[in-house]
């Protein structure tokens, strides 16, 4: 009988790497802590539990990078990308999810599958020697024993930063009378719907006290260890972004370009976006409002949202701290530990941030480690695809010494030669060479 591969994490890498390995033929032992223990961020034990957004997302293959790395993924019968599909929400041209709907739907599809094992426990250091074929799939929450375990073998300090978490609001407590639905720019969903979105009005003076409000609020105090930790630029909390400059957020979350009150025909000074969070459509999240304000001071400020003033809050925002490795020091081409290559690492851990970016690198950490386990050489797939461009970055590509996390993105795929003859043409060229590389790869 072949030997199981053991991966220690049940988020969205891990439960991609499992369902891959499986799917494959590889026996699988997932080990997941969540059930015995809990963590800072998650509110269940599902395996593949949402903590921040419900968003995947552009969904669009043809001119967005996460779009494309969505197709690669469905390609290669990725279990994140079918549950997630299944669970869909109306949420413009992007992918969002019902994420109680999503992390059952996952769940269940592990615990059906005959080759996978679960077993709920704490892996509290490194794994057995015994255990010849790892996976480390932990996530930004890596249980400290492990992460202390992991920094001794590579001598080098995890990286970490802050994630902060979206408020989400019951539908039945929004103003309807001074809020609007529409997409921005009018987009349509899948279904031809430009009204995904709703959209509170803010004018220059109740943008002002807003800015006010979130100035002066009370905020959550840190550890001595997280004093000086930073953020992530793409879950920065919205306070953090009026901290760097009032208008900030007018640039950022709160623009209102692309969208026009029906109520009085022109554009707000600023815009609260709310994106339906669950498939009843009764819970919506406020999207880009990630915040680290204690829980009594959300309500009060949030409240002076206009069309808000009435929220009633399912879940308050919240703050976690999340740890990476550096691995382009740290980790060869496929995923192995330099110092232990008995041990690979997916998901964010590795430093790619995002739940697709996540739940790719554990679909290929799983293809390399079920190569390995049937006496193939791992491939990597070619950096011109979406899948091997975020894989070059975080295990070479990138400066060690200024490494953050990454989502996907056509900056990190290899310039097309020779260059097209104008930039319009860049992202098609790109797109059509990654689906004809993956194409081959597949082949191979």
């Amino acid at each position: 009988m072949t030997s199981p591969i053991h991966i220690i994490g049940g988020g969205l890498a891990g439960s991609e790497a499992a369902w891959q390995a499986a799917r494959a033929g590889v026996p699988v032992i997932l080990h997941e802590m969540r059930g015995p223990h809990g963590t800072d961020a998650h509110h269940t034990d599902q395996l593949a539990e949402l903590v921040c957004s419900n968003s995947f997302r552009s969904d669009d293959p043809d001119n967005n990078a996460v779009g494309l790395i969505h197709q690669e993924m469905r390609a290669l019968g990725s279990l994140i990308m079918r549950e997630a599909d299944k669970a869909r929400v109306p949420a413009g041209s992007a992918l969002a999810v019902d994420r109680d709907q999503f992390a059952a739907g996952v769940t269940a599809a592990i615990e059906a599958e005959p080759l996978i094992s679960i077993r709920r426990e704490m892996i509290a250091g490194l794994p057995p020697a015994e255990w010849d074929n790892v996976i480390i799939a932990t996530g930004p929450l890596t249980a400290t024993p492990l992460a202390e375990a992991i920094r001794d073998l590579t001598g080098q300090d995890s990286l970490a930063f802050f994630d902060a978490i979206a408020p989400v609001i019951h539908r039945d407590s929004i103003d309807m009378d001074i809020c609007w639905a529409q997409s921005r720019w009018d987009r349509p969903n899948e279904n031809g719907d430009t009204q995904d979105y709703l959209n509170c009005p803010l004018d220059k003076d109740q943008y002002n006290a807003f800015v006010d409000a979130m100035l002066a609020a009370e905020k959550a105090d840190f550890k001595d260890w997280e004093a000086n930790t930073p953020y992530f630029d793409g879950c920065m909390p919205i306070e953090v972004m009026v901290e760097r400059g009032r208008n900030t957020p007018r640039f950022g979350p709160m623009k209102p370009v692309g969208l026009t009150n029906p109520r009085t025909g022109r554009r707000a000074w600023a815009v609260v976006q709310l994106r339906q969070d669950n498939a009843l459509g009764t819970l919506w999240n406020m999207v880009g409002f990630q915040t680290k304000m204690k829980h009594a001071e959300q309500v009060r400020v949030f409240r002076m949202i206009p069309g808000l003033e009435r929220a009633e809050f399912a879940r308050l925002g919240g703050l976690h701290r999340n740890t990476f490795i550096k691995s382009p020091v740290l980790l060869d081409p496929v995923l192995r530990l330099k110092a232990d290559p008995r041990l690979r690492f997916a998901g964010q851990i590795t430093g790619c941030e995002g739940y697709v970016e996540s739940a790719a690198i554990g679909l290929v950490a799983a293809r390399f480690a079920v190569a390995e386990r049937q006496g193939r050489e791992p491939v990597p797939p070619p950096p011109t695809t979406a899948l091997g461009a975020l894989l070059s970055h975080i295990t070479g590509g990138a400066d060690a010494k200024s490494f953050q996390p990454m989502n996907i993105n056509f900056g990190l795929f290899p310039p097309l030669l020779p260059p097209p003859s104008s930039k319009d043409q860049r992202k098609p060229a790109l797109v059509a060479r990654a689906r004809t590389d993956l194409a081959l790869w597949m082949a191979a």
